[in-house]
């Protein structure tokens, strides 16, 4: 659920189908993300997840799994 909803908040930041985000890719090597990109990424994921991901915890959020594991943090 968290999964299929980041993926279509990634797939729309950064142009691409959503099938392309898997939970192994990294935002800059595997889908080209800058830092803007990631940025906008992660405040997606707190207006979809109505979070707050502390900007310390964001710096380390490199990969589709990290911003898995931090929704899931947030939401228990």
């Amino acid at each position: 659920m968290e999964f299929e909803k980041l993926q279509n908040i990634i797939a729309e930041v950064l142009n691409i189908e959503p099938d392309e985000v898997t939970m192994n890719s990294t935002f800059v090597d595997d889908l080209g993300a800058d830092s803007l990109d990631v940025f906008q990424i992660i405040m997606g994921i707190e207006e979809e997840f109505d979070i707050e991901i502390p900007t310390e915890v964001a710096e380390n959020i490199v990969s589709v799994s990290d911003a898995v594991e931090q929704i899931k943090n947030a939401l228990n």
